[in-house]
């Protein structure tokens, strides 16, 4: 009975590292996540400004709480896209398989998203019934 010692060569090493390691990281995932994530906010951003200064001018005939259409919608929603690419992309490339990172990158950005939009929808309530003196922090102090 000869005893075999288990020598690991580099062609398995190599084996080893394409089977557990991704060949190609989704650098460009990254990226156009990134891409879109900027692009889309600052759209959003251009719209709120828009809809702020319509609201200050005439604001009998104008709401602020009636945001809810789809100009102001469409770029909050390819925020959240580009950034939840951008997070599934990011763990990916550190290491995670694609379905755990996606598994943790999706509901992390949706709740963030919800969370988000609840909150500026607050902020615009109380900026349309008080005006801006609602949202002045000093007089509070």
């Amino acid at each position: 009975m000869y005893l075999t010692a288990n020598v690991i060569t580099i062609s398995h090493f190599l084996e080893f590292c394409l089977y557990y390691f991704p060949s190609d990281p989704p650098y460009f995932l990254l990226f156009a996540g990134l891409f879109i994530g900027l692009s889309c906010g600052t759209a959003f951003d251009a719209t709120l400004k828009r809809y702020v200064k319509a609201w200050s001018v005439d604001r009998t005939n104008i709401s602020l709480t009636s945001l809810d259409n789809i100009t102001l919608k469409l770029p909050f929603i390819g925020i959240a896209c580009g950034i939840g690419m951008f997070l599934t992309s990011g763990m990916s490339i550190f290491g995670l398989p694609d379905a755990i990172a996606g598994g943790l990158a999706i509901p992390l950005t949706l709740f963030t998203a919800i969370f988000l939009w609840l909150q500026l929808k607050g902020v615009l309530k109380e900026l349309d019934q008080g005006g801006s003196q609602a949202l002045d922090l000093d007089s509070w102090g």
